[in-house]
């Protein structure tokens, strides 16, 4: 995971990739999820989430699931995943969401840019109820299922907008109110700087889940100077 801050400080992991606008540098590693033992859908997900720190209870997994299941019926008239066996499904969906979570600290509120089929965005809320979530998505169709699943799986304080990230960056009513933002690997880091940076406030995190490039990070000097994230 990357992080940069406001001073430019960078520290990397391998999961993702973050930039941090607090003044102060974070490092940390996610311990390796390795559960190829693991055959039944519940232990899978409670397993995967305790090596990344995180605890499910039964609601919560159930919750998770019934999620995959409203996910992968609607998936069968758009498409909103290529990820339909169930194992591979909690750990590269599910598992791979809550990763972020040992990396986002104590934050109140979180914008999900470009959420997709609401990945990261949902299973976070799940984990972490007390999280007040907005999803992003500039399609009307997914925010439509989005909707959906807020609604049979009765979150609370979690907000399907549809709505453009650049358009999102501009609105009083979003710039600057986020004490996190993040997107899973939707544009290059430069652009998801562009889109992001201007959601987060003064000392909030941005966290891009895209592998680490040192290529791609150093393309991006140029955007956090402008924005605000360097030096």
């Amino acid at each position: 995971m990357e992080y940069s801050d406001k001073a430019g400080n960078r520290t990397h992991d391998d999961k993702a990739s973050s930039i941090n606008t607090n003044s102060s540098t974070k490092q940390g590693k996610c311990p390796p999820v390795s559960l190829d033992s693991e055959t039944c859908p519940v232990s899978l997900l409670k397993n995967g989430a305790e090596q990344l720190g995180v605890r499910l209870d039964d609601s919560k997994a159930a919750s998770l699931l019934a999620y995959k299941d409203i996910l992968l019926e609607w998936n069968e008239k758009m498409n909103l995943t290529a990820i339909e066996e169930e194992r591979e499904f909690i750990i590269k969906h599910f598992i791979d969401s809550l990763s972020i979570l040992p990396f986002i600290g104590k934050v109140h509120s979180l914008i999900d840019v470009g959420t997709g089929a609401g990945f990261p965005g949902i299973p976070i809320k799940i984990a972490q109820p007390s999280l007040e979530i907005v999803l992003l998505d500039s399609l009307e169709k997914r925010v439509g299922f989005l909707r959906t699943v807020i609604s049979e799986l009765k979150l609370d304080g979690i907000t399907a907008l549809h709505l453009r990230a650049e358009d999102a960056g501009m609105a009083p009513v979003h710039r600057e109110k986020y004490d996190a933002a993040v997107a899973r690997a939707v544009a290059s880091l430069p652009v998801l700087l562009e889109y992001c940076l201007p959601l987060v406030k003064a000392d909030g995190i941005f966290i891009a889940m895209k592998g680490s490039s040192a290529e791609e990070i150093a393309a991006s000097k140029k955007a956090l100077e402008i924005l605000g994230g360097g030096n």
